[in-house]
């Protein structure tokens, strides 16, 4: 089975969200049900780097980045490689919707950064930045915003 890092989080987070409050479980049993989905190993365990990169970058404490709407983001060229036109036009309208704030979309663009791959399309953008909004407190309405765009869109074509 050829998967990427992304499809294990998509896996994850379709199968885990809804899971009862309280029920967390370790990171042996995830990779076990993962393993067992038929992932494969060395994908899994980027993934959960992928997750630890996320989750100390929540923990870490927040630079004061300039409020919305009074300054432009340019991207490096690394980033602008990875990033087409397209999906810099996609995190810019997110951001004058107001669903991303400049730390949030700093963070989508950290977390594209550490997907193992050549280029990301608008739909890992998507997934991207839903799962980054899923994790910061806060966030509920712009992340059921984000989730509602991408369920939306994918309907019958999750695993």
């Amino acid at each position: 089975m050829k998967e990427n890092l992304l499809d294990i989080l998509m896996y994850l987070f379709e199968n885990y969200m809804d899971i009862e409050e309280g029920f967390e479980p370790d990171q042996a049993s995830l990779h076990s049900d993962l393993t067992a989905a038929g992932f494969n190993e060395q994908e899994i365990d980027k993934a959960f780097d992928w997750l630890d990169g996320l989750s100390s970058l929540q923990t870490s404490p927040q630079h004061s980045l300039t409020s919305p709407g009074t300054s432009h983001r340019l991207y490096t060229s690394e980033e602008a490689k990875r990033i087409d036109l397209e999906c810099q036009g996609f995190l810019l309208t997110l951001e004058q919707l107001g669903i991303l704030d400049p730390t949030s979309r700093e963070l989508v663009l950290d977390r594209i950064m550490a997907l193992d791959t050549e280029e990301v399309d608008l739909d890992q953008v998507k997934w991207i930045a839903m799962l980054v909004l899923f994790n910061q407190p806060g966030k509920d309405a712009a992340f059921a915003w984000m989730e509602n765009l991408v369920f939306q869109e994918h309907m019958g074509t999750l695993h």
